[in-house]
């Protein structure tokens, strides 16, 4: 069965929804997380790349606090994430269930894949936004780039059945 299971982390809610359900997966078949996380601009939550403006290949009055802005705010991501990514392993520690992390930089489908490779995973689990058409023309496909890239079983949990039952979980609580 499924020991060694990769979760693919972004910093959206829908992930906290993957991480619990991979969390229980786990519990179920006695197996160990590495919880990937992939720093890049194409994430939503990440700081947009600086623009290609010509004052920022020339050096103008005020450029070095537009990259000094953009450095600052890249690296509060970079540190929220890490914290997202210790609280979810802790939690799955707490569970009794092995769990390491990775907070990586990169290209995350191609990230996602290496990290797999590199640690033998037995199981990917990642989440799909549910692009179509031209938005996933444009945007491309981090879960369709895993499913046939990817040397190990890869699980794509739709966005609209993570969304419901992070929505679900919400009314528990409240």
């Amino acid at each position: 069965m499924y020991r060694k299971i990769l979760v693919a982390l972004d910093n959206s809610p829908a992930s906290d929804t993957l991480f619990t359900q991979a969390l229980e997966l786990a519990q179920a078949t006695d197996g160990a997380l590495l919880l990937v996380h992939s720093l890049s601009n194409q994430e939503e939550s990440s700081p947009l790349p600086m623009s290609p403006r010509l004052d920022n290949i020339y050096w103008a009055p005020g450029t070095e606090l537009d990259l000094e802005a953009w450095r600052q705010a890249w690296v509060r991501y970079e540190h929220e994430s890490f914290d997202r990514l210790r609280h979810h392993a802790a939690t799955a520690n707490t569970a009794g269930v092995p769990a390491e992390f990775r907070q990586l930089i990169g290209n995350p489908a191609t990230v996602i894949c290496k990290a797999a490779q590199e640690w033998g995973a037995d199981l990917i689990l990642i989440g799909n936004r549910g692009r179509t058409g031209l938005a996933e023309l444009v945007l491309g496909s981090v879960s369709n780039h895993v499913m046939h890239r990817a040397t190990c079983s890869v699980l794509v949990m739709k966005a609209n059945v993570l969304s419901s039952t992070a929505t679900s979980a919400t009314a528990e609580v409240a």
